[in-house]
């Protein structure tokens, strides 16, 4: 289950935008700057791994800070940091899950929809960690499920003798590396979420064994996933189809015939930004608990319900 928490921490809504972010960079070659990122995400994560199996503790960034440098000040500042981080990406999913998707299916006041999607995800998580990861499970799921709908229609696509399979090795710029390297910046952002699992440390029967496992096994999942995905677009669609695209693999799978409906999509697309919502409540929940009994936030936000 570790695993999946910290896959679909990584997996998110971006993803489906990723592939023409990056074939505006650097032309068909989307794989090349993901394997980047992906080393660079696996160096991160290694860190993280000998963080965690050392200080197993819910305070996290906050409790690192504080071994290393002994000052509650600058351990308070660390995690206050990251806890305004999980608040303000929470909001700001939630109006991403009140946008364009959302009313595609239904016609509601975004405002309203923002409101009431956030009060359910902190009601979920106020019902506690089992019932949290329960719902991270299935949400992670559909979400792969999504995207493993991407690869089969690229698959088949491929199989009718359509697509262009040589354009995956295509650069379409002047300065290749300088191209690769600045797209794999981009592309390292949507490898970002792992870090948030080192707050249910706690939780982990085991820690040494089965954290480092689980957060490099996401890792790699989400690596290969993300560039099948990556190859696939190139080989379905023109680079310009691509880069002009506000849904690049919607338009992937349109253009395969495989016959699955759009508001799939749009439905999967939902879930994924859901997911990520729950994950960096359920983040910022466990941090403030942690903070509070390492004694950085008044013993009263250490209260469990």
């Amino acid at each position: 289950m570790l695993t999946l928490f910290i896959l679909g921490d990584v997996l998110g809504a971006g993803v489906y935008a990723l592939a023409g972010t990056i074939a505006g960079r650097v032309g068909g070659a989307i794989w090349a700057p993901l394997l980047i990122a992906l080393c660079f995400a696996l160096l991160t994560a290694a860190s993280y791994a000998e963080l965690v199996t050392k200080y197993p503790r819910a305070g996290g960034a906050a409790v690192y800070a504080e071994k290393a440098f002994g000052k509650p000040l600058l351990s308070f500042l660390v995690g206050f940091s990251m806890v305004a981080a999980g608040v303000t990406s929470a909001a700001g999913l939630a109006v991403a899950f009140a946008g364009d998707y959302f009313q595609a299916l239904v016609s509601w006041p975004a405002q309203w929809v923002c409101v009431g999607f956030l009060v359910i995800v902190a009601l979920l998580n106020a019902r506690g960690i089992k019932e949290s990861l329960s719902a991270n499970l299935v949400m992670t799921l559909i979400e792969l499920s999504g995207l493993a709908m991407v690869i089969a229609a690229a698959v088949w696509f491929v199989s009718q003798g359509n697509g262009v399979p040589q354009r995956v090795f295509e650069l379409d710029t002047n300065s290749p590396a300088t191209a690769i390297l600045a797209a794999s910046l981009l592309a390292f952002y949507s490898f970002v979420g792992f870090e948030t699992s080192a707050n249910l440390a706690e939780e982990i029967k085991d820690v040494r064994r089965i954290y480092p496992r689980a957060l490099f096994g996401a890792l790699l999942i989400a690596g290969v996933v993300y560039m099948l995905v990556g190859v696939g677009a190139a080989m379905v669609l023109p680079v310009e189809q691509l880069k002009a695209s506000q849904a690049p693999l919607m338009d992937v799978v349109s253009a395969s015939g495989l016959g699955i409906p759009a508001p799939w999509f749009a439905v999967i697309a939902l879930i994924a930004v859901a997911n990520g919502a729950l994950l960096t409540m359920i983040m910022a929940s466990r941090l403030t608990f942690g903070m509070a009994r390492e004694g950085l936030l008044p013993a009263v936000m250490g209260s469990v319900l």
